[in-house]
């Protein structure tokens, strides 16, 4: 499966499925229209992180791509495609090393341009770009707004997705505005409706790429 746009990324945090399957809500989500789960579960050992991500995997059949976030050998014992690389991860060029070359796409957390040209010109597959918006995750967190997604876009010739407050009423104005998709957590791992919250935000999405033109330097990993 390839990584297709604009895309949806669900980021977990199984704490916010209010008591029910974790497994259950991802599949939900997944169906709603996620093309992307990034596993990053940090309390977790790396045992249960794998046996975790195995569920995923099962959960998500093949209707999606599975992520790991930072742990690049989790990410190959369990055959996941990609690894979400914080900014102050393993560099670019030792996840790829140990990752022996393969398939994994490498996604690499930014929050300013100069992050994302330096990301890019390290070789990164992917970049998710942040803080957008307000968020509870990160309260009191400077945010870039739609500004810094259409500096980001005009200055790295890559696919981003945006993340940090991402919901319905603004996913379609971050697409118009430059990014290639959103990463979220509580606006699906929350809702009591995980595959409608989806949904919605993919319909946004879509709409948003409908009414911008396409750059013909997308490039896809």
């Amino acid at each position: 499966m390839r990584l297709s746009f604009p895309c949806l990324c669900l980021v977990t945090d199984r704490r916010q499925c209010g008591g029910r399957s974790f497994e259950s809500v991802v599949a939900d989500a997944v169906e709603g229209g996620v093309g992307i789960v990034q596993l990053r579960e940090k309390d977790l050992p790396p045992s249960q992180l794998y046996a975790l991500a195995l569920r995923l995997k099962d959960a998500i059949a093949g209707r999606a791509l599975l992520f790991v976030n930072d742990r690049v050998d989790v990410a190959l014992a369990c055959g996941a495609d990609g690894v979400q690389l914080g900014e102050d991860a393993l560099p670019l060029n030792a996840a790829r090393a140990a990752a022996r070359g393969g398939s994994l796409i490498l996604s690499r957390s930014v929050h300013s341009i100069d992050g994302a040209i330096a990301a890019q010109a390290q070789g990164a597959d992917l970049l998710t770009l942040g803080t957008i918006f307000p968020t509870g995750s990160h309260p009191g967190v400077e945010t870039g707004g739609l500004e810094l997604v259409k500096e980001v876009s005009a200055a790295a010739s890559m696919p981003f997705l945006a993340i940090g407050g991402v919901k319905p009423d603004n996913a379609a104005a971050l697409i118009v505005a430059g990014a290639s998709g959103a990463a979220v957590i509580s606006a699906i791992a929350a809702s009591p409706y995980p595959r409608a919250a989806a949904s919605a935000l993919m319909r946004n999405m879509k709409a948003g790429w409908a009414a911008r033109p396409q750059p013909e330097s997308a490039r896809q990993p």
